[in-house]
């Protein structure tokens, strides 16, 4: 006999009000643990010309309550740019160690100069304040890989704020999939006017 067959099946197997907890767990656990799959999750916005655009992202909070799930990133990036021109974006990660995937579509919004950036701003490393003071912008051409220039910690504290923006996605739809040998489990849920509906959906 399998050790999977052996294991006893989680709760949120054949509970949906389970499955949402387990969602919001795993993206909270992703939030506190670097070495969680759902620390780096992949942020899907639309460009210029329409087409989708995908990077690896840090998730930096989620509010299960809000449904919001929060970002930072560079204001002068391509993504930057992207929500502002197109607000409708996507989040996916999969953990093969939970075996479980999360699919998020919603609205995206910039925070720059407003106590939603400011907060993020200050509980920011040091080192990942250093990002937002690298010149040039990001996506700038280069002449060779090194060509940029990076300041150290505490001269990013001035050098990168102008730069740093917090990006909030609020979820309007999400995607619950558990894999196992033994029956996967998928479930989804839609955010309308009177809040949210979920539904068991086929794998």
């Amino acid at each position: 006999m399998s050790l999977d067959a052996r294991a006893p099946l989680p709760p949120f197997h054949d509970d949906l009000a389970a499955a949402w907890a387990e969602l919001w767990r795993l993206l909270a656990d992703g939030v506190a643990r670097g070495r969680s799959a759902f620390h780096t999750p992949s942020l899907a916005t639309l460009g210029e010309d329409g087409r989708p655009r995908v990077r690896t992202v840090v998730l930096r909070a989620a509010d299960p309550e809000a449904a919001l799930l929060r970002i930072h990133c560079d204001r002068r990036s391509d993504k930057a740019r992207e929500v502002l021109a197109r607000a409708p974006c996507a989040l996916h990660a999969y953990d093969p160690e939970s075996k479980v995937q999360i699919r998020i579509e919603g609205r995206a919004s910039l925070h720059a100069e407003d106590d939603v950036a400011e907060a993020a701003w200050a509980a920011s490393q040091p080192m990942s304040r250093v990002c937002y003071a690298i010149t040039p912008a990001p996506g700038t051409a280069l002449a060779r890989g090194g060509a940029y220039a990076q300041p150290d910690p505490e001269a990013a504290l001035v050098l990168g704020r102008p730069n740093f923006c917090a990006l909030r996605l609020r979820a309007e739809r999400l995607d619950f999939l558990y894999l196992d040998r033994r029956g996967h489990r998928r479930a989804g849920w839609t955010r309308g006017a009177g809040g949210w509906s979920g539904t068991w959906l086929a794998p």
